[in-house]
C-alpha cells in the first residue's frame, strides 16, 4: 500500500473534487458566493464516494489563469470550503492549491488533509511565466504546523509547462526524493486531462523502488489497465466529468464504471 491511510486498498484511485473559481479569480461567481462553492462540490463528492473512489483531492482548477502565490482571499475561501465539506467525507482527502506549494501545505494542515499535491521542485517555462517553486519553505511549514504525518505528493513534470532542467525525468524524480524528501512522485501529461507518457511512468517507477509513483493526469477507462500495470495508483479528474470535460460536474455513472474496472485489476 502506498500509505497507511489507504488501509488494505491496492492501487488507490484519488479522485479530484474541483472547487469552483475562488474569490479573487476572474471566473468567481460573486452572486453565488462561497455557499454555492460548497453546495456544488458537495454534489461532486457524493457522486465520487458513491462510485467507490479511495480518496478525494480538493483542487482549485477553476482559478484560471493560475498564480504562483495564492491570494489571501483564495486561501481563506478554499479552507472554508474544505472544512464545510469534511463532515460528508467517508474517505481520506488531500488538497492542492494551484500552483502554490506553501498555500497547499497551509490549507492541508489546518483542514486535516492526509496529503498535499503540488509542484515542489524544479524550474519551468510555463504559461504563467518562469516557475520556481519553494519546496524548502513548504516542507518547513509542514513541520512548523505539526503535520509531519501529512504526505507531500510531488508532481515532477508540470502541466502547462516545460522543465528547464534537462536531466532525464527519472533522475529528477530520484533527486527530488533524495534532496527534497518527496513522499510520492506523480508523473503528468502536458495538460490537464492528457495522459503521462507511459515510458516516462515506467522509467520513474523502475528508478524509485521504495517511493510510491502515481499517474497524475489523463487516466481513463481505456488506458487504466496499462497505467496500473506500472503505477502504484492514479489521480483522476477529467474522465469522471460529464462528457469527459474537465469543467463539467462529476458523472456518477462514469465513476462507477471506472471503479468497477479497477476492482477487477486489483
Amino acid at each position: 500500500m502506498p500509505f497507511d491511510f489507504f488501509g488494505a486498498k491496492k492501487k488507490p484511485v484519488i479522485a479530484m473534487a474541483h472547487i469552483g473559481a475562488l474569490p479573487g479569480s476572474p471566473l468567481y461567481d460573486a452572486a453565488g458566493g462561497v455557499e454555492k462553492l460548497i453546495a456544488d462540490v458537495l454534489k461532486d463528492v457524493e457522486k465520487l464516494q458513491d462510485g467507490g473512489v479511495d480518496a478525494i483531492m480538493f483542487g482549485n482548477e477553476n482559478d484560471r489563469p493560475y498564480v504562483f502565490a495564492a491570494p489571501h482571499e483564495g486561501i481563506a475561501a478554499m479552507s472554508a470550503v474544505v472544512q464545510a465539506v469534511k463532515p460528508a467525507l467517508k474517505v481520506p482527502f488531500g488538497v492542492n492549491y494551484l500552483w502554490d506549494p506553501k498555500a497547499s501545505v497551509a490549507i492541508g494542515a489546518v483542514t486535516g488533509a492526509k496529503f498535499v499535491r503540488e509542484i515542489f521542485t524544479g524550474v519551468f517555462a510555463s504559461d504563467m511565466g518562469i516557475w520556481e517553486p519553494d519546496c524548502a519553505n513548504a516542507s518547513r511549514m509542514r513541520r512548523n504546523l505539526g503535520r509531519g504525518d501529512m504526505k507531500l505528493l510531488f508532481n515532477i513534470n508540470a502541466e502547462f509547462a516545460h522543465s528547464l532542467d534537462q536531466r532525464p525525468i527519472e533522475l529528477r524524480a530520484k533527486s527530488a526524493v533524495f534532496s527534497s524528501l518527496a513522499d510520492a512522485i506523480l508523473v503528468s501529461g502536458p495538460l490537464t486531462g492528457e495522459p503521462a507518457v507511459q515510458s516516462d511512468l515506467r522509467k520513474v517507477k523502475d528508478t524509485l523502488k521504495n517511493v510510491p509513483v502515481f499517474a497524475n493526469t489523463g487516466v481513463n477507462i481505456d488506458n487504466v489497465t496499462d497505467v496500473l500495470s506500472v503505477a502504484d495508483g492514479v489521480v483522476i479528474g477529467t474522465h469522471f466529468k460529464v462528457d469527459g470535460n474537465t469543467w463539467n460536474p462529476v458523472d456518477g455513472a462514469r465513476v462507477k464504471r471506472f471503479m468497477d474496472k479497477v476492482s477487477g485489476l486489483r
